[in-house]
């Protein structure tokens, strides 16, 4: 049995392969909202591309049950110490939000050394919360800046792998909600050296995206959406129906209202099952629309784009609304990845978060789209 919330996409699939699909008889059919964004999905092709005072807090009880995969910072922050110099701090949270670390450090001893000496407290006194007593098995960290550092204070914990990813969804949530209510209320607070829009890639983008594989291709794609009550408790999205997928954290309260539309992507490729394990195994950060350079953009790991497709005009138009759906959801958006519209189940489905669009990309020029297309 296909889950709800599949065979809401397949309507809209079904209609738009027919050419007759209309957003609003759709929303009514289905006994949801409509969208007020293009009345029309179309079907587009996925064409080859030719080129020392440590603070250790929970979100519950210091018991609370906290995930093997962490997420990890170790940088500045907008607060100037007597001696006029920045404030760093190493921060370290998990997957579930449970685990939060907090440990300064003098600037003149940030060093790989110190790092991994922060980490090692932290393990040995927060090891015996991780579900399942596995250990930790994965730290992922967003900054390009600290790579180096934080790989060497990395390599030498055994059992343990860095992984360069901007997906730390609980990591920007703690350093956003530290740029709220913590920072402004320290001495020393300049808001001018905020560096929470650093975790995006901001400024002049000079990165080539790489082609996807041929063997990964796509046959057709959309741009779609789903209620956001979809996502939420008893709604038809769960880890249990989202075949190899993930889904992040959602934002916090009065972010996105329970009735507004989550926009996505759908791929239908007779390769799903290879395109949805090369996805699950890839750090997969979230899918942005250039609208100067005209393109369907992958980002992953650190700074890693993949290019999906070319937009024509109405493409493009359909690209506006994506990212315009985007911003108004704190970042929220889907994948879906499945063989053909009547496919029972998604071969992989994935709920992600665009962190800086809102604040990044809606001032300036690049903005994201929506729709669903073929490959050849």
């Amino acid at each position: 049995m296909q889950p709800a919330f599949l065979l809401r996409l397949v309507v809209l699939l079904a209609a738009t392969l027919c050419g007759s699909f209309n957003l609003n008889s759709w929303a009514l059919h289905v006994g949801f909202k409509a969208s007020s964004h293009s009345p029309r999905a179309t079907l587009y092709t996925l064409k080859s591309s030719t080129n020392t005072d440590r603070s250790v807090t929970s979100s519950d009880a210091d018991t609370s049950p906290i995930s093997n995969v962490w997420e990890l910072d170790c940088y500045s922050r907008p607060v100037v110490t007597g001696g006029k110099k920045k404030l760093w701090e190493v921060l370290l949270t998990d997957t579930t939000g449970n685990l939060r670390v907090c440990e300064p450090l003098n600037s003149s001893r940030v060093n790989s050394r110190e790092l991994r000496r922060v980490i090692e407290e932290a393990i040995a006194e927060n090891g015996g919360r991780i579900v399942g007593a596995t250990g930790v098995k994965t730290v992922k960290f967003f900054r390009g800046a600290m790579f180096n550092m934080i790989q060497i204070a990395l390599n030498d914990l055994e059992g343990v792998t860095p992984k360069p990813s901007r997906s730390t969804y609980r990591l920007y949530d703690w350093l956003e909600e530290r740029e709220r209510l913590v920072y402004p209320n320290m001495k020393g607070y300049k808001p001018t050296l905020s560096t929470l829009a650093t975790r995006d890639e901001g400024g002049l983008d000079i990165r080539t995206p790489v082609k996807l594989p041929d063997a990964l291709r796509g046959e057709k794609y959309a741009f779609v959406s789903l209620p956001m009550s979809e996502f939420l408790e008893g709604g038809g999205v769960n880890e249990e129906n989202i075949g190899v997928g993930s889904l992040c954290p959602l934002p916090r309260d009065g972010v996105v209202a329970p009735d507004s539309f989550i926009f996505g992507i759908v791929v239908l490729s007779k390769r799903s099952k290879a395109l949805a394990a090369w996805m699950a195994g890839t750090e997969i950060s979230h899918f942005r629309c250039d609208l100067k350079r005209r393109t369907l953009i992958v980002e992953a790991d650190i700074n890693t784009q993949f290019l999906m497709a070319k937009l024509d005009d109405e493409q493009k138009k359909e690209g506006i609304a994506f990212e315009e759906g985007k911003a108004e959801a704190g970042g929220l958006h889907f994948l879906c990845v499945q063989e053909d519209e009547n496919a029972e189940t998604p071969e992989g489905f994935w709920l992600l978060r665009d962190i800086g669009c809102a604040k990044v990309r809606g001032r300036g020029g690049v903005v994201g789209g929506r729709g669903m297309a073929s490959s050849s």
